[in-house]
């Protein structure tokens, strides 16, 4: 059982919204990041494809689909992790994203907080997409975003694994959920989850009390950053989708 202080913490370093901007350098090592959580999703240095932290392993899912495991000195300019201990679980059949998503919304009181979402199973159809590797000068979210390569997979076995976010926090996270998926043999599929359709899955939920959010103090471009509001969750929504 992991200790109840982490069990109930969400760490997050950097923040969606320096995203839209184009603030695409790493700013934490994927070592330092594995040490707040062995379980998450976030981007990867200079936006190169989709991050997916399975049992204390860091995955880069990339546009062509292959799949590498990151080591410790690689960096991230934007992620969330957390130590994985589940507060409910239940085996549910048949649902595709939208479904299972508004089930757990109405079974669990969580609606006002940040939780994890877990399923391991056995998906009848898997859509994914990956983030194209930018180059320096780095362009904004949106440009970043307008290709992405898209993947479609049936009968595929893996895990699901990302975050739901109270509305509230629209820039801090993404508001909703926003989850990222790896087949089991870490090769077939993975990637930000556009769409599902679940066979049969183990599905489990875990809320926070606490978000630790942590700031790329150290990186000059954060600190000289203007950061304008408006248009920013147009950015985001854009980009998710």
């Amino acid at each position: 059982m992991v200790e109840q202080k982490k069990q109930s913490v969400l760490f997050q370093h950097g923040t969606l919204s320096l995203l839209v901007p184009g603030l695409f350098e790493g700013t934490m090592t994927v070592g330092e990041l594995l040490q707040h959580g062995n379980y998450g999703i976030g981007t990867v240095q200079d936006f190169n494809g989709e991050l997916v932290v399975l049992d204390g392993h860091a995955y880069q899912v990339v546009e062509s689909g292959a799949v590498n495991e990151l080591t410790a000195e690689q960096s991230v300019p934007f992620a969330s992790v957390h130590f994985d201990d589940p507060v409910a679980e239940t085996e549910l059949t048949n649902l595709n994203k939208a479904e299972l998503e508004r089930y757990l919304l109405q079974n669990y009181p969580y609606r006002n907080v940040f939780f994890a979402v877990k399923i391991v199973g056995e998906f009848a159809h898997m859509h994914t997409r990956v983030v194209e590797e930018q180059q320096k000068p780095y362009p904004s979210l949106t440009e970043a975003t307008k290709t992405q390569p898209k993947f479609n997979q049936d009968n595929i076995h893996g895990t699901l694994i990302g975050y739901y976010a109270p509305e509230l926090f629209q820039g801090v996270a993404v508001s909703g959920y926003h989850v990222h998926f790896l087949s089991d043999d870490h090769k077939t599929i993975g990637g930000h989850i556009l769409d599902y359709q679940l066979k049969k899955g183990q599905v489990s939920i875990q809320p926070f009390a606490t978000l630790e959010q942590h700031f790329p103090l150290e990186n000059q471009a954060f600190r000289d950053q203007n950061f304008e509001y408006d248009g920013m969750s147009q950015s985001i929504n854009q980009a998710e989708k």
